[in-house]
């Protein structure tokens, strides 16, 4: 896994998270983000490490996520690992 497609899979998991019913939501409760930050978030990797960590934290999200696009669990935590230090 390159940085580029950790980058990849966090903007996939914004893009999710922006259409999934109960999904952003539960990310901005959490977070305490709101919308314009994650305009922001899309430009910046240390914050695609949060939202690939946010759904490592809440497994019914990354269950769905993985299934809808097509990875496994092991991959969006090698992502968070690659961009944890951005």
């Amino acid at each position: 896994m390159t940085r580029e497609m950790a980058e990849i899979l966090g903007l996939q998991g914004l893009a999710w998270l922006a259409a999934a019913p109960d999904g952003l939501e539960r990310f901005l409760m959490a977070s305490g983000a709101d919308a314009a930050s994650l305009r922001q978030a899309a430009s910046d990797p240390a914050q695609l490490g949060l939202i690939l960590e946010f759904l490592l934290a809440h497994e019914d999200l990354l269950v769905r996520f993985c299934e809808e696009v097509s990875t496994k669990a092991q991959t969006v935590h090698a992502a968070r690992h690659i961009l944890e230090g951005a």
